[in-house]
């Protein structure tokens, strides 16, 4: 017999659009229990799904992964607060809290590719066309959307990607070191470990896995950005440009890293008008 959870979790995922609000509702991602563990029980993935007027609607969806270093989650300005913004264009937004990797890439890899699917198994109920689901990430949060975007496939696939000063390479050279060492791990210094650590930072360097199928793209960063070299989203787009992928890059003067949703950001206004010319234009 399924215990109570999983009953209670199957009705949740069968509501139809109307029960969610813009308030969202929250609901666990992994109800039967999660696939590949990061030694935190405490640490669940969640699904919060935003769902616009059923009059609205547009059939779009966006899955939105905060950024935070892969140590932490910046919930509210880089997810929660965008949900009006998306709303009111008649787009779902879906606020993914993934599980933090400590060294296991394939924890919150697994997280993002579920939630893509969870919005695509629930496309009628939530008024969502399963063929245009895009996916959104902050900084490590763009590493993680843009890991979805470059090597994920069939439902678990974006068709198309919104990065904000996101970490693209695991270079040494110019990655975020602390998104880098918590998601790929650390190794040991012998020429094997080297070598395996090696073909890992090319692996889940995202510029490097472009081709012409990756999905259209959307970037915002800062030239100034300390924390992340502009260059990561810069040379991404590099790529893009080369496959002949649609891609729009923006690049402020100003503003730093970890701007997200904040009105402090002397460029907020030039993104939301950015972004939603964008998301008009196909």
């Amino acid at each position: 017999m399924k215990s109570l959870k999983s009953i209670i979790s199957m009705l949740l995922l069968a509501c139809s659009a109307s029960a969610f609000s813009q308030k969202g509702t929250t609901m666990e991602l992994w109800p039967n229990g999660a696939p590949n563990t990061n030694g935190d029980d405490k640490d669940k993935a969640e699904l919060t799904v935003y769902l616009p007027d059923a009059k609205k609607a547009t059939g779009r969806a966006v899955v939105c992964c905060p950024g935070g270093g892969y140590t932490h989650l910046a919930m509210d300005h880089e997810g929660h607060q965008w949900a009006s913004f998306f709303n009111n264009q008649g787009i779902a937004l879906i606020v993914l809290k993934y599980r933090m990797p400590h060294g296991d890439r394939f924890v919150p890899i697994s997280d993002a590719e579920e939630a893509m699917k969870t919005v695509r198994r629930n496309a009628a109920a939530w008024h969502i066309n399963p063929a245009d689901v895009g996916i959104m990430g902050f900084s490590a949060g763009g590493h993680l959307a843009s890991t979805i975007a470059t090597h994920s496939t069939g439902d678990a696939a974006p068709n198309f990607q919104i990065l904000f000063y996101p970490v693209i390479t695991m270079d040494p050279g110019y990655t975020h070191k602390g998104s880098r060492d918590n998601f790929l791990g650390t190794f040991g210094e012998g020429k094997k470990d080297q070598k395996e650590m090696k073909k890992l930072e090319a692996d889940y360097s995202n510029d490097l896995q472009v081709n012409r199928t990756t999905s259209r793209a959307f970037l915002a960063l800062s030239d100034d950005d300390k924390a992340v070299p502009a260059a990561n989203g810069f040379n991404y787009y590099q790529q893009l440009y080369k496959h002949d992928v649609p891609a729009s890059i923006h690049i402020y003067p100003t503003g730093g890293h970890g701007w997200g949703y904040r009105e402090s950001f002397a460029f907020h206004y030039n993104v939301i008008f950015e972004l939603k010319a964008w998301l008009e234009s196909f």
